[in-house]
C-alpha cells in the first residue's frame, strides 16, 4: 500500500487559447454601425460644403467690404451662386430684379428682401453709393443658414 495512486496521473493540460479570428457577431455589427455612421457624416459634410463655403465668403466680404468696388454686387453674386447649388438652374438662373427678390423672400427671406434691407439688391449693384452692408450681410447670412443644398 505504499504507492501513491495520484502519482500515476498525467499532468493537467490547458485548452488552446481562444483565437482572435473570427470575431464574435457583436464585433461585426459594431463595425457595420461605425462604418455607416462615418459614411453618413461624410455625406452630410459633403452636402453642406457649399453652405459653409458661402458663409466663409460672406465673412470675408464683411471683413474686406471697403476693398471691394461694388460689395452689394458681390453679395448678390454670392446669393445667386448659392441659390444655384440649392435649386435647379432652370428655376434660379434667369431670375433678376423683383423676381429675384421674390424668390429670396419665398425661400426664407420672410419679406426682408422685397420690403426690407434686401431691397437694395435690386438697384444698388448698379450705383456707386454704398448701401448699409451690415444689415444686408446679416440678412444674407440668415438666408444662407435657412437654405441647405439638396443633393
Amino acid at each position: 500500500m505504499g504507492a501513491d495512486p495520484l502519482a500515476a496521473l498525467r499532468p493537467l493540460h490547458a485548452p488552446p487559447p481562444v483565437g482572435w479570428w473570427p470575431p464574435a457577431p457583436g464585433w461585426w455589427l459594431a463595425t457595420v454601425i461605425v462604418a455607416t455612421i462615418i459614411y453618413l457624416i461624410y455625406r452630410y459634410y459633403k452636402r453642406m460644403a457649399p453652405k459653409y463655403a458661402a458663409l466663409r465668403e460672406l465673412k470675408l466680404l464683411k471683413k474686406n467690404r471697403n476693398a471691394k468696388i461694388h460689395p452689394v454686387a458681390v453679395l448678390n453674386q454670392l446669393l445667386k451662386r448659392y441659390a444655384l447649388t440649392c435649386w435647379p438652374a432652370e428655376t434660379v438662373a434667369a431670375l433678376s430684379g423683383q423676381d429675384w427678390l421674390d424668390f429670396l423672400d419665398s425661400h426664407g427671406g420672410n419679406g426682408q428682401f422685397s420690403r426690407g434691407p434686401g431691397r437694395v439688391l435690386e438697384f444698388a449693384p448698379y450705383q456707386k453709393q454704398p448701401a448699409d452692408l451690415d444689415q444686408l450681410i446679416a440678412l444674407a447670412r440668415r438666408w444662407i443658414s435657412v437654405n441647405a443644398p439638396v443633393k
